[in-house]
């Protein structure tokens, strides 16, 4: 399970950049490296997991149709967020808040209740995402290179981009409790949940048709780049896009795989740190403007975030025996 942790980690690393690389030159390609990712899961799902459809659903197909549009939406809003003054670091310290979505809707719509615990851990991921959202909307606001008729057209559209990004996470969090009630019905299907999910949407990228073609015509056009080994010349934009699709594909495949080896509180553990990975990189990377309460913000959302897991749980019994360990000795 170490392996597949180190695994997790290094494919996802390598897939962020690869993602980094083709937005930093085209900062609205996310629809294309989304379709790209879910056409090529499809095709592997259509031919190892259903068997070129001769293996019929366990779970029956509406209730796939409609969590596929739960799950397009989300993916579509969370992409359109960046085209709206959404920065990465901000992008992706909004989504960690999805345990404050995933606990309202809980109390809500299962009637769970939590320990004080849990709902401190809650109230310091939202005074992080908070605070992080606050600090940005100062920026925005701020911006010395804009007129004030400008400035606050892009604070209107940067308000609309935070708008999205809450509906998303709000989505997002009704889409998993639908999916807890189905394999509550149904038993656990997760291999083919992911065929489902990535196979019957395909059909809604039509209406994003304009704009993958659009960046397909301006992948085209990006330098050439011989490949390693084989020797085949590609414009480099496609090679970029062909192995963020690999290596996400292995990503998602190894945190499948580490599902069902390891504890859920590992996973979440790992999805939790991996979140974490993926913001140092966007701020290194992009070189986004990050101040100390960004990094306070920060702090506060993946403190809570590991509190809520309960890792101190787990670890009380290590420390126990670290402790022990000199006095038996």
């Amino acid at each position: 399970s170490v392996l597949e942790v180190k695994a997790v980690f290094v494919l996802h690393g390598s897939a962020l950049m690869l993602v980094f690389l083709l937005c930093r030159q085209f900062p609205g390609c996310g629809n294309i490296v989304t379709f790209s990712q879910f056409l090529f899961i499809a095709v592997e799902g259509f031919i190892f997991e259903v068997n070129f459809g001769r293996k019929k659903p366990a779970i029956p197909l509406r209730y796939y149709f409609i969590m596929v549009a739960m799950f397009f939406t989300v993916s579509v809003v969370n992409n359109y967020a960046l085209n709206l003054n959404i920065a990465m670091p901000l992008h992706m310290i909004f989504r960690s808040g999805s345990l404050i979505a995933s606990m309202a809707l809980g109390i809500i719509i299962l009637k769970k209740r939590y320990s004080i615990f849990k709902y401190t851990s809650i109230a310091l991921v939202s005074l992080g995402i908070f605070t992080c959202t606050f600090m940005s909307a100062k920026q925005v606001a701020s911006d010395s290179g804009l007129n004030e008729e400008d400035g606050l057209q892009v604070f209107l559209w940067w308000l609309l981009g935070i708008a999205a990004l809450t509906f998303a996470l709000l989505m997002s969090a009704r889409m998993g409790i639908f999916q807890e009630t189905l394999y509550k019905q149904f038993g656990k299907h997760s291999k083919e949940a992911l065929f489902y999910n990535h196979a019957l949407p395909l059909p809604g990228f039509l209406l994003l048709a304009p704009n993958i073609y659009h960046h397909a015509v301006l992948f085209s056009q990006s330098e050439l780049f011989q490949v390693p080994v084989i020797g085949l010349t590609m414009p480099i934009m496609w090679f970029y896009l062909f192995m963020n699709v690999i290596t996400q594909y292995v990503c998602i495949r190894g945190v499948f795989i580490l599902t069902t080896e390891c504890t859920s509180l590992t996973v979440t553990l790992v999805v939790t740190l991996r979140k974490f990975v993926s913001l140092i990189f966007s701020i290194l990377y992009f070189r986004n403007p990050f101040t100390a309460w960004h990094w306070l913000g920060t702090f506060f959302v993946f403190m809570g975030t590991l509190m809520y897991t309960e890792v101190w749980n787990s670890l009380g019994p290590f420390l126990a025996r670290w402790r022990k360990r000199p006095k038996e000795e």
